[in-house]
């Protein structure tokens, strides 16, 4: 890998850290404004609906420009969401709007990475993007709810200077700084020499285009198998988080903290299987990894024999490692096929689209649950409480893990079935000729 892609991953990188530090300042946000414990499940929500809203738009922007100049335009949209928080717009609001340019900014940094590197270092590249990505997304939660915390609102207290200023109002300062620096690390991406298609406005054009290649990726056979896998990974990842979440609570008698550090653990062991797919898997032998799915399935289930800290902590660490070694190299061949088809920015605005409808149901029947559980509570209940109560439902929380991890292995399971049967289909005619 040449400087060019450091800069690209340098850029990708405090972009992200900066989106999730931010999430948790806006969490801090809204609990000192003593919102309903509901728009904390929103304030995802309106990030990830920009995902699925703007997606037969996201990739042809992509696509008419440089994508070192898109995602330069996409950072600016993003720090004008964090400024708009800083002054005092609502942070499900203000959230929304970096959201928007997350969701432009998606198809320009994975469409760069295909136009600027050979494909057959694809999946190595996508096994750096997403040990990145994860290692931002655990720095950010560390960063965000540092700078929001107690100690940080002691020190500003303690200097004549900051006095007046809120943690959370410290914390969005920072992060400002942050997307400042991506912004000056986006503008030293070079620029590609790569065919730029005209941007049309017209919404019925640009529907017709984008359901044009939704349609085109999914009949592929490569395209299909490997953006119904990535889909069913980011949908059951948004699902494993609450999944996880409760069976620490309640299985292990730990509390919400360090049930947190739990699925941080998930998130070092994708970092880990992300790089060593890089390392091992080529491009031509994506899909000999998906059994790591059905593998992944299988621990899931595995969480209801587990009744220690340690092992439940190694548990995660194989979950996610076997997740990131099967999702980076079927993402690199989507992005692969993608680029064939119809261009990398469309490519990557239809699998967007396609895993964040997943999460964006999932994560608004969440917002349904704690708003519905959070009326049925005193008014004084914590959220540890109200996940207890969800948790204490019917079916039991036994039949909930099970039942996740057997979907994952049924539907990892057709998925390689169909695609097999496919590429048989394919190779038959061949050989009769």
């Amino acid at each position: 890998m040449d400087r060019g892609f450091f800069k690209i991953l340098g850029a990708q990188f405090f972009s992200a850290l900066a989106d999730n530090a931010l999430f948790f300042a806006a969490l801090a946000l809204l609990k000192e404004r003593h919102a309903p414990e509901w728009h904390l499940s929103m304030l995802l929500w309106c990030f990830t609906v920009s995902y699925v809203v703007i997606a037969p738009y996201a990739g042809s922007f992509a696509d008419s420009m440089h994508k070192g100049q898109a995602m330069m335009l996409c950072n600016g949209i993003k720090l004008i969401g964090c400024l708009g928080m800083l002054f005092g717009l609502p942070p499900i609001l203000a959230y929304a709007i970096v959201g928007f340019g997350a969701a432009a900014y998606s198809p320009a940094k994975y469409g760069i990475v295909t136009e600027y590197l050979p494909h057959e270092k694809l999946v190595e590249a996508n096994g750096w993007l997403e040990g990145a990505t994860v290692f931002a997304i655990i720095l950010g939660t560390i960063i965000g709810g540092y700078l929001s915390g107690a100690s940080i609102k002691k020190w500003l207290e303690a200097n004549t200077l900051t006095q007046d200023l809120s943690s959370t109002q410290f914390a969005i300062v920072i992060i400002t700084l942050l997307y400042i620096i991506a912004a000056i690390i986006n503008s030293k991406i070079p620029k590609l020499k790569t065919r730029l298609k005209p941007f049309h406005i017209s919404p019925v054009h640009q529907a017709k285009e984008f359901a044009w290649c939704l349609k085109r990726l999914w009949r592929d056979p490569q395209g299909q198998a490997s953006l119904a896998i990535t889909t069913l990974f980011w949908g059951a990842g948004a699902t494993m988080r609450l999944v996880v979440l409760n069976w620490a609570i309640l299985w292990l008698a730990i509390d919400l903290e360090t049930a947190t550090r739990l699925i941080a653990i998930v998130a070092i062991g994708i970092a880990i299987g992300a790089v060593a797919a890089g390392r091992w898997v080529p491009l031509n032998r994506a899909f000999s990894v998906m059994p790591a799915g059905i593998g992944m399935g299988v621990l899931v289930i595995c969480m209801l024999w587990v009744n220690q800290i340690s092992v439940a902590a190694l548990l995660m660490l194989l979950i996610g490692a076997l997740s990131g070694f099967f999702v980076v190299p079927l993402n690199a061949i989507l992005q692969h096929r993608g680029h064939q088809l119809m261009g990398a920015g469309h490519s990557i605005a239809v699998q967007n689209f396609n895993e964040n409808l997943g999460i964006l149901a999932m994560v608004g029947i969440h917002a349904l649950m704690v708003k519905y559980l959070s009326t049925q509570l005193p008014e004084n209940s914590s959220a540890l409480l109200i996940v207890q109560y969800a948790a204490h439902g019917i079916p039991p929380m036994q039949a909930i893990i099970i039942g996740f991890g057997v979907l994952v292995i049924v539907c990892m399971a057709s998925i390689m079935l169909r695609y097999h049967c496919k590429l048989k289909y394919q190779v038959a005619p061949n050989d009769k000729a």
